[in-house]
């Protein structure tokens, strides 16, 4: 008889974003004419930008010629949009090679499939509050979890002390959920941290897009030291609206080697193994993301859902109610009304004035007595929502 993988039964029963589309189908069940505002899921609502359009288009026609027609492509990623991705890189002063660029279907899925570098008896640490999918990918295979947790006390950006002790290290910034941001200080004893205790950071930027202020690092790789120690993981569903279409990147330096293996090398052994790499009609979608067109449209949009931010910060300020995130971040994480838990808070919420957001219970001990809320939705839905929470918090 086969043995199944037992780590399964450790996951919880079911998944945090299962739980509210139940809740909500019940609610619409109950409720059919109602109108829900969303701001829930990061899921984005504006439209791929029109060099991106344009691109996928012109792809699908070279599919349709036999001269231009591209079948099987490169399992690590087209040539020419590494190049384009290493070359962004390099606008904000960190020298990449094209090779240290890894294309992919989008950060969720590398965020799981990277674990194969690593050796399953080791460690993970991860900050808590904390995206989900972390945790749930280390239990599925097997690792020991060291769970951080942080506070409003530290602004929800812990640091590492004397007693942390892991061999991988999940940093997400901007943060999902808490849209905390690390400042140079201290994603630099992180760096450290990690350079001294032979640790691996695997860094989520898949908000990066989102830093406005210029004294705030958006990519591990400012930081001096990280590329010994460093894995970063980007997309570009919420940079440019992929969540639809699916690509993303991981920057692994040639530099970054343990144990006499060079990690690089290793996820090109996996990619060639495991993938037959993404399809060519989305690389060339994506590379129009980073021409001079595409990049002044793709800020476009985000305006709109920073826009969307400031109006729920206003909001929030208004009513005195404690958050953080909303700027430099498209979430925002806000205290719920004193004696609430944050369950009980979704359902006042969604009962009370249909505003959907999610339960910070959902991201684990930490979340508890938090809320979250997206800032991706629709602008008009977005200042009818501020407007009914302002009214139920005051």
């Amino acid at each position: 008889m086969i043995t199944p993988n037992m780590n399964y039964a450790n996951l919880k029963d079911s998944y945090l974003f299962y739980n509210i589309s139940q809740k909500v189908k019940a609610y619409q069940q109950e409720h059919p004419d109602a109108h829900l505002y969303r701001m829930g899921i990061g899921d984005v609502s504006l439209p791929l930008c029109d060099a991106v359009i344009k691109a996928l288009h012109e792809a699908v026609d070279d599919q349709a010629d036999a001269v231009r027609f591209h079948g099987y492509m490169p399992e690590c990623g087209a040539p020419v949009l590494r190049e384009t991705i290493a070359a962004y890189y390099g606008s904000r002063g960190i020298a990449l090679s094209p090779e240290d660029v890894f294309v992919s279907s989008g950060a969720s899925d590398e965020l799981g499939d990277i674990l194969d570098l690593f050796d399953r008896g080791g460690s993970s640490l991860i900050i808590e509050p904390a995206y989900p999918a972390y945790v749930d990918a280390n239990v599925i295979a097997g690792r020991k979890i060291i769970h951080l947790p942080s506070g409003r006390e530290n602004g929800f950006l812990p640091e590492p002390g004397e007693d942390t002790v892991a061999d991988l290290i999940y940093l997400c910034s901007p943060n999902n959920p808490t849209g905390a941001v690390f400042d140079r200080e201290k994603l630099t004893k992180w760096v450290g941290f990690a350079n001294a205790h032979e640790s691996i950071i695997l860094f989520d930027a898949a908000y990066e897009a989102f830093i406005d202020d210029p004294t705030l690092p958006r990519r591990i790789f400012e930081i001096p030291g990280a590329e010994t120690c460093a894995i970063e993981i980007c997309s570009l569903s919420k940079t440019a609206g992929f969540t639809g279409t699916r690509l993303g990147y991981t920057v692994i330096p040639k530099a970054l080697k343990r144990n006499g293996m060079c990690l690089n090398d290793m996820w090109v052994r996996n990619r060639t193994t495991k993938t037959n790499g993404v399809s060519y009609i989305i690389q060339k979608g994506g590379a129009a993301v980073f021409t001079p067109e595409g990049q002044k449209q793709i800020h476009d949009n985000l305006r709109i859902y920073k826009n969307n931010a400031a109006v729920l910060m206003e909001a929030l300020d208004r009513a005195s109610v404690w958050y953080c995130g909303g700027k430099n971040s498209p979430y925002i994480w806000m205290r719920c009304p004193e004696g609430t838990d944050s369950w009980a808070f979704f359902d006042r919420l969604l009962n009370e004035i249909q505003v959907i957001g999610t339960p910070g219970a959902g991201f684990g001990a930490c979340g508890e007595g938090y809320f979250r809320f997206s800032t991706f939705g629709n602008p008009e839905d977005t200042k009818e929502a501020a407007r009914r929470l302002e009214a139920l918090l005051k």
